[in-house]
């Protein structure tokens, strides 16, 4: 299961458990924002690792500058961030 099918599970999930929702979105207030996000992945039967996640972005900004017509010959600077996208979506 690719990362993007186990954040689409989540995200279902976690608009169908409103409590599930408010543990996603209170993992922002944590010390470590992204870890206890992976952390609950994991109870929920989902798990995502940090490198994934990190991996999912680039992957995705990636793709963007390969489908620019003739390549995009600068890269981005910065890639998506696919933890602050699935809590925003929440």
């Amino acid at each position: 299961m690719t990362v993007y099918q186990k954040l689409d599970l989540l995200s279902q999930a976690a608009k169908a458990d409103p409590s599930l929702r408010e543990k996603f979105l209170a993992t922002r207030y944590a010390a470590d924002p992204m870890d206890a996000f992976c952390c609950l992945t994991q109870e929920t039967g989902y798990p995502i690792s940090i490198g994934e996640l990190f991996a999912a972005g680039q992957e995705y900004s990636d793709n963007q500058c390969k489908s620019t017509n003739g390549g995009n010959p600068s890269p981005y600077s910065s890639f998506e961030d696919e933890y602050e996208i699935f809590l925003s979506s929440l």
